[in-house]
């Protein structure tokens, strides 16, 4: 798919709304303690700002599994962003797709909670890195 400057800034915004507007959400729903709810949401509202990053280099991904591969390629391993948010990201899949798919047992609060910060503030991040590459 190829954007016009335009429609990528305009995409790329949306999808950063899109995960500040989701980092609302956990916080709305942790006094319900719905803990897989949330690492569903949590990983979701990361999701859309590391897509956000990723469109705004030009780099097209078509999967889960393909974004964590990008983020890892270009920007852990050449220290863009902190180590600590690459195993973050991976963190947040796996528990969506225990929270989303697993059979055995429910998430638990001590393995969500702790999670949510660190979330809040790769999204913030990433909100500043893409701003900062746009007053260029």
């Amino acid at each position: 798919m190829s954007l016009s400057d335009e429609e990528r800034f305009a995409l790329v915004s949306y999808r950063l709304e899109k995960a500040h507007n989701t980092m609302e959400q956990v916080k709305s729903i942790v006094p319900l303690a719905y803990w897989d709810m949330i690492a569903n949401r949590l990983y979701y509202a990361v999701y859309y700002a590391v897509s956000a990053l990723l469109l705004q280099d030009g780099h097209s991904v078509q999967t889960h599994h393909g974004i964590i591969q990008m983020l890892g390629l270009h920007y852990i391993k050449t220290d863009i962003l902190n180590r600590e948010y690459g195993t973050l990201y991976s963190q947040l899949f796996s528990l969506r797709q225990t929270g989303d798919y697993g059979d055995t047992f429910g998430l638990t609060e001590k393995q969500v909670l702790p999670l949510i910060k660190p979330a809040e503030e790769m999204i913030n991040t990433i909100d500043t890195l893409i701003k900062e590459k746009n007053k260029k």
